[in-house]
């Protein structure tokens, strides 16, 4: 087939946009192999529970999907009866960015809370947890955090078992995005478990598309008790792989040595060198601390649109011309020198 883009076109919108790990393409190729039952009853899924056991602690189960905004829903609708609602940051993935599907394929209430830097405390939490046995209110039941978060700060240990503890305290399960957790935890030089089991966190939604995998996240329940029925609302929500032994043999890839490390290191030193290269540049603001694989950034608007066609990525908040750009596993120091020296051209055309 002849390709239909240049391979050595980079974007700095998302690190969905990269492509597919090159050990991840031989985990896929390996499991192709021959036939394996359907439907998850296939040696690589079975062995997959051990990976994210070595991960998250003996009590862990995973069950993979198809994608994150999937692993949320299923999440939370596992965690939540009919009347109960979910505490969640107002920037959070699941209330501004998945097309309102925890409310209209899960059917669960949202209880947002406003956050300067996209991270839930214990006292934003009690601003929605309240109204406990007022058939008036959707009832507060989980508080769903994502670290790294939107914004592109990221949880400490500490932080999180604090909000569990508290949520705890109050009959609330806690539920993590981690859809970026590998830079998390490559950010913070912790093991995942120190950022979830550890710290008290139920279930996690855990991502592989934006750290190398061609498709697939998992549903990881790490307390037995906080979640029910998994089994069949994955297949209720159409998230059961016929061929699930290629999204698990991914994860065995990901996970079974450092290859989630060595790709979250390398998206969060490029984050870090972005920054750094577009800081001193005259007349750009870099908005908010660069602690994963995030750069937020404020530009004049002309020259938001001039770099947009030379390297993609998106505007955040269009009020304040706001950028993000996001680093992914396979960007290079050559990509990030190469960008801010165009940003460091527009912005001196501006000056002129």
């Amino acid at each position: 087939m002849i390709p239909r883009h240049d391979p050595q076109l980079k974007a700095l919108a998302s690190d969905n946009y990269a492509g597919v790990h090159p050990e991840i393409l031989q985990a896929i190729a390996t499991a192709n192999g021959g036939h394996q039952t359907a439907y998850g009853d296939d040696v690589y899924t079975e062995a997959l529970q051990e990976v994210f056991q070595r991960h998250f602690g003996e009590q862990a189960h995973a069950w993979p999907v198809f994608n994150g905004t999937a692993a949320n829903v299923v999440s939370l609708r596992a965690m939540t009866a009919q009347w109960e609602a979910v505490i969640c940051a107002e920037s959070a993935h699941i209330n501004t960015d998945e097309g309102g599907a925890p409310e209209v394929v899960g059917g669960i209430k949202l209880l947002s809370v406003p956050t300067p830097d996209g991270k839930l405390t214990p006292e934003l939490v009690d601003r929605q947890a309240w109204g406990f046995g007022d058939v008036h209110r959707a009832q507060p039941r989980v508080v769903s955090i994502s670290n790294s978060t939107e914004l592109g700060t990221v949880y400490t240990p500490a932080e999180i078992a604090a909000l569990c503890a508290h949520a705890h305290e109050r009959g609330l399960l806690v539920h993590l995005d981690g859809s970026r957790l590998t830079n998390a935890a490559a950010a913070l030089d912790v093991p995942m478990r120190a950022l979830t089991t550890d710290a008290g966190v139920d279930v996690l939604s855990f991502g592989g598309t934006k750290i190398g995998l061609l498709y697939g996240e998992a549903v990881v329940v790490l307390n037995p008790d906080a979640a029910r029925g998994i089994d069949y609302l994955r297949k209720t929500f159409m998230q059961l792989s016929s061929k699930m032994r290629f999204v698990s043999a991914q994860f065995e890839a990901l996970l079974s040595g450092d290859l989630w490390l060595r790709n979250a290191r390398r998206a969060n030193a490029m984050g870090r060198r972005l920054a750094e290269a577009v800081g001193d540049i005259p007349g750009v603001e870099v908005t908010r601390p660069v602690e994963a694989n995030a750069v937020f950034a404020v530009l004049p608007p002309d020259v938001i649109g001039r770099l947009q066609k030379r390297m993609r990525f998106y505007t955040w908040d269009e009020a304040r011309n706001e950028v993000r750009w996001m680093c992914a596993f396979d960007t290079t120091e050559a990509d990030v020198d190469a960008f801010a020296a165009a940003v460091a051209e527009e912005m001196g055309s501006a000056r002129s």
